[in-house]
């Protein structure tokens, strides 16, 4: 090989950061799971070809969550496609996924969150409003700068350096004026000293906003939230996938099944017949 395999690891997350525009949570998963495996895979040799054997890899994690190991094998496999592209003969040995059960999202109704907002600051009430009326992700509300926003939409830089426009409500508009006039930001909506907030920083006043009536609420369950509420309302869902900014369609398709599961409970609770049933 022309480098090490750590070497190619740096090379491999700076192509990630700076070409592909991962964000730094992104970027840890990927640094750790080759940084892991490259402790236990066995690396051979054969006529020019190099090849990465990740069974004893994949023992040595077998006791993890499959969604955990799935996350790891797919960082793998990317690094791999990268030493290929940089003209290394590789071939991953042991390297097929496993089935993860898909989980449904779980939302949080309209109810929940107007009481929350009941008592929320101008602050929170602007960070939970933008979340759940644009269905954005934590890092993308976090990289929003001023000049993305006019009086109707609203410019989202998403994973890969994918951009969206979604249409801002008068509400949200309104929240955004009153929030401007008080705090002045220069470059980023949402700032301190001069420096963009942390994701995390976000994510905790949103955490703590719900604790308040007793809920636990991360901000991706705000964007489950708007996509239910658009699905349920009848929004085609190739619209709703273009708003959420997601790759494939058939990853929106997994609030459809919400929507399935949520009336199937409403029928179960509802029909009298059903009622018997359940009381015997």
């Amino acid at each position: 090989m022309k480098k090490t395999l750590p070497a190619y690891k740096t090379d491999f997350l700076d192509y990630l950061h700076h070409l592909r525009g991962y964000s730094d949570l992104t970027l840890k998963t990927y640094d750790e799971a080759i940084s892991e495996a490259l402790r236990y895979i066995e690396i051979e040799e054969e006529n020019g070809l190099v090849i990465l054997n990740l069974m004893p890899f994949r023992v040595a994690i077998a006791s993890l969550k499959a969604k955990t190991i799935a996350k790891k094998l797919s960082a793998l496999r990317s690094f791999a496609e990268y030493l290929k592209a940089e003209g290394e003969n590789v071939l991953l040995e042991s390297a097929q996924s496993i089935k993860v059960p898909r989980t449904l999202p779980k939302p949080v109704s309209d109810e929940h969150i107007r009481e929350a907002l009941e008592n929320a600051t101008l602050y929170e009430r602007l960070i939970v409003v933008l979340l759940y009326t644009l269905g954005l992700r934590i890092s993308e509300l976090a990289a929003l700068r001023l000049n993305d926003m006019n009086d109707e939409w609203i410019r989202i830089i998403g994973k890969g350096n994918k951009v969206r426009d979604v249409p801002l409500l008068d509400s949200g508009k309104a929240l955004i004026d009153a929030y401007l006039k008080a705090v002045h930001p220069k470059e980023f909506l949402f700032e301190k000293a001069g420096e963009r907030l942390s994701e995390n920083s976000l994510r905790y006043t949103v955490t703590k906003l719900f604790k308040k009536v007793g809920l636990k609420v991360t901000p991706h369950q705000l964007r489950h939230s708007y996509a239910t509420a658009l699905l349920n309302n009848h929004a085609r869902i190739s619209d709703v996938s273009e708003l959420l900014g997601h790759a494939s369609m058939s990853t929106t398709q997994i609030y459809t099944k919400l929507g399935s599961a949520l009336k199937m409970e409403n029928y179960m609770n509802a029909h009298p017949l059903c009622k018997d049933d359940n009381a015997t």
